[in-house]
């Protein structure tokens, strides 16, 4: 196939020459290539760090709490009704909130979770992750977070002194009535280490049975909520709104998109402000383009005057600007996009080199908490933005083909 006249002459002009022109086309060319690259590697490991940011989070959390924000009793029919909901896997009843506790010395504050561990586990699956010890969660028997734990020196078989909500209760009551109160923490067995990837939870939380949280709550047979599994995790607002139908009020259902909508919606606007930040660095290349094209049409103005002279319309000699555009941008975006997905291919090939040879950490994993450096292709983010790219550079070819095509032959040619 035949190209178009327009697009030959774009391309004739695109021909390497020394001359300053084609330097500044070179390197126009060469800011698309880069901030293509660019875009196309930050915001494909962002969308890696939302997915696996997601997967670490639904890994330890219920996929839907139910709850009253406040004290559950009798909730054995309610687990009942809600296991034998169409689209619910498991459910399980939970205690959970902060607790004072000692261990040589040391006092720490963490946020205790009193499960049944048989439900739980057709809810979360706790056993995988233990990474020492084992989970034995009955009577005195507790497993920490693996940060927890190397913070405050405890392994497993170690005793931890627990001083709970209902033991300070009682101490403040005994004050109140000015009598002496002589407390007796509950004193617990470590009997394993768990570790799920996420520094808050590895470094804050401890597990224990369910019954033995009821007892440092002085809750009975109350319980703070109810854990669901459920069969499509990414998409559970149909689900939350059949269960919030027939839940009594104040009783609530909320998926794990509720409940940690503040962080995932952080990400998001972190991806979408570095896409249009990262964007000027195709604006900045455009604007080399742009004074490439005016650079152009000045030197070139004797040759569009003969085009028009020989009948070329406005529209064509347009077409041979916005052609130089369309070119360095597509060429830029196919460049860019190859260039790209070489670097995501070697990530983490390329942070391990920097890291080993010049010292620099570009994804620390004690400030992450990933072992490797995630990243999704998305061929729509692909598409957007080669798209942008080459729509940016032949907006940037529209102002010199206007005034290329607004040349008057008759002046153009005067002195020739």
């Amino acid at each position: 196939m035949r190209l178009p006249f327009e697009i030959l002459i774009a391309l004739r002009h695109l021909s390497p020459k020394r001359t300053f022109v084609s330097i500044i086309t070179l390197l126009s060319l060469a800011g698309v290539v880069l901030g293509v690259m660019v875009l196309i590697v930050v915001i494909s490991v962002m969308s890696g760090f939302e997915k696996a940011l997601q997967e670490k989070v639904m890994g330890f959390n219920a996929h839907m709490t139910v709850t009253n924000h406040g004290i559950l009793h009798g909730t054995e029919d309610l687990l009942e009704t809600l296991t034998k909901t169409p689209g619910v896997k498991g459910a399980s009843a939970f205690v959970a909130g902060p607790v004072l506790v000692e261990f040589n010395g040391r006092v720490s504050t963490p946020f205790v979770r009193g499960v049944d561990a048989e439900r739980e586990e057709s809810v979360m699956g706790l056993r995988r992750f233990v990474v020492e010890g084992e989970m034995l969660l009955q009577g005195e028997g507790v497993i920490i977070g693996k940060r927890y734990a190397q913070k405050n020196g405890i392994r497993p078989g170690d005793r931890i002194s627990v001083i709970s909500p209902r033991l300070v209760q009682s101490i403040r009551d005994a004050a109140k009535k000015g009598e002496q109160f002589t407390y007796l923490p509950d004193d617990m067995t470590v009997t394993g280490i768990f570790s799920t990837g996420m520094y808050d939870y590895d470094a804050h939380f401890i597990l224990m049975a369910l019954d033995t949280a009821q007892h440092l709550y002085d809750l009975g047979d109350g319980v703070h909520g109810i854990s669901l599994k459920i069969e499509n995790p990414m998409n559970p607002v149909a689900l939350k709104n059949l269960l919030n139908r027939d839940l009594p009020p104040p009783v609530q259902a909320y998926s794990w998109m509720d409940l940690n909508r503040q962080l995932f919606s952080a990400v998001a606007v972190e991806r979408n402000v570095m896409f249009f930040l990262l964007l000027f660095i195709v604006v900045v290349a455009a604007f080399g383009l742009s004074s490439t094209l005016i650079t152009l049409t000045v030197q070139k103005s004797r040759e569009i005057g003969l085009l028009k002279a020989l009948g070329a319309t406005s529209h064509q000699i347009m077409g041979i600007f916005i052609g130089h555009g369309l070119v360095v941008g597509t060429v830029g975006s196919g460049l860019g996009l190859a260039c790209g997905l070489t670097v995501l291919r070697f990530r983490n090939e390329i942070s391990q080199f920097l890291a080993s040879t010049l010292g620099v950490e570009i994804f620390p994993q004690e400030v992450y908490q990933f072992a490797a450096i995630p990243a999704v292709v998305d061929v729509h983010n692909l598409f957007n933005i080669c798209l942008s790219a080459i729509g940016i550079c032949i907006l940037a070819a529209w102002i010199p083909a206007w005034n290329a095509a607004r040349l008057d032959p008759v002046q153009a040619l005067r002195y020739e």
